[in-house]
């Protein structure tokens, strides 16, 4: 099947847009001419990413950190590792180039997302409490990894997020196919904007760790199709479809229905700042039709990962010393 020929209604079910040059490559392969983007709409693009960087700029820098909250060199379990690892994100900062640190920041803000996404289905979705324990203990971990990946990212980046509440859809907690629609369509999105960062990063662990960040989210999306599935009646189970990023209501089974992560045809750290947009702006996620009369705030904390064999430990994957 070509990954083109479905429709892709995105902004119409999730709120998010679908960038350009991924409509442009979609429509070349369909061998379809399609208009350009009206000049009003493009300014108007470009102008809310220029605010969404330059308020990481200027905003970020400026925001205190939630008193107690640690480092991720300082959650590492062993402390020799959380030595090393310090060491190494100050090492890694002072080489940023622009780009890397304009797909940092963008990966900060969907790591404060996502952690704001999965802490509101755990406390307040009703389905949460009548999915198996596995299920719930996926989220719950889920929850930990992401808060880890905002923590290396902004100790990198030396920088707080500068946005601290979010939007979300019209019933994004209360109604487990819009919750799902939308965590498997955050999913997606930062699956493909990792694979930005691994064609553009500077530097080969900051390449690296992308990956391995990447595989991880990978991870979160096949495991959020399997709560689909495991939805009480109660809470209008079984979910037999989850629409994700490309608009198209995809059956359940396989969870695992990837043979080859999708990269969207994102190619440019821009394309994921359009789709999170709706989230962190007001008139985005009016245009995208969202609830803007309630916001969710970021609230970090101090994550303990699953098991220590899959911490951080270091850029290269290793410890200091060893090469694989």
């Amino acid at each position: 099947m070509n990954p083109c020929s479905q429709g892709r209604t995105c902004h119409q079910r999730t709120g998010l847009n679908s960038a350009k040059e991924m409509e442009d490559e979609c429509t070349k392969r369909r061998g379809i001419h399609k208009p350009d983007r009206h000049p009003a709409e493009e300014d108007a693009s470009q102008f809310s990413r220029r605010l969404f960087f330059k308020r990481s700029a200027t905003v970020g820098a400026g925001i205190v950190a939630a008193g107690g909250v640690a480092t991720l060199a300082t959650t590492l379990a062993k402390p020799a590792l959380a030595a090393e690892a310090d060491e190494d994100a100050k090492s890694m900062r002072k080489g940023l180039t622009k780009v890397d640190r304009d797909i940092l920041i963008a990966a900060e803000i969907a790591k404060a997302l996502a952690v704001t996404t999965y802490s509101n289905i755990i406390d307040s979705s009703p389905f949460f409490k009548n999915i198996p324990n596995d299920d719930q203990g996926y989220l719950i971990a889920a929850r930990q990894e992401e808060m880890s990946h905002y923590l290396l990212e902004q100790q990198v980046t030396d920088q707080f997020v500068p946005f601290t509440s979010f939007y979300y859809p019209v019933n994004m907690f209360a109604d487990a196919q819009v919750t799902l629609n939308t965590l498997v369509t955050l999913e997606d999105a930062f699956i493909a904007a990792y694979l930005v960062g691994v064609r553009h990063f500077s530097t080969v662990g900051l390449r690296l760790t992308a990956a391995r960040i990447m595989g991880i989210e990978s991870d979160h999306r096949t495991l959020a199709r399997v709560v689909g599935g495991d939805v009480a009646p109660q809470d209008g189970g079984q979910l037999t479809t989850i629409t994700g990023i490309q608009g198209v209501a995809e059956s359940i089974a396989p969870p695992n229905n990837n043979g080859y992560e999708r990269t969207l045809c994102w190619t440019n750290i821009n394309q994921a700042v359009d789709a999170l947009l709706p989230f962190v702006d007001a008139t985005a996620a009016q245009a995208a039709g969202f609830n803007t009369a309630t916001t969710y705030p970021f609230e970090p904390f101090n994550p303990t990962l699953p098991n220590p064999l899959g911490d951080f430990i270091s850029f290269n994957g290793c410890c200091k010393g060893r090469k694989s």
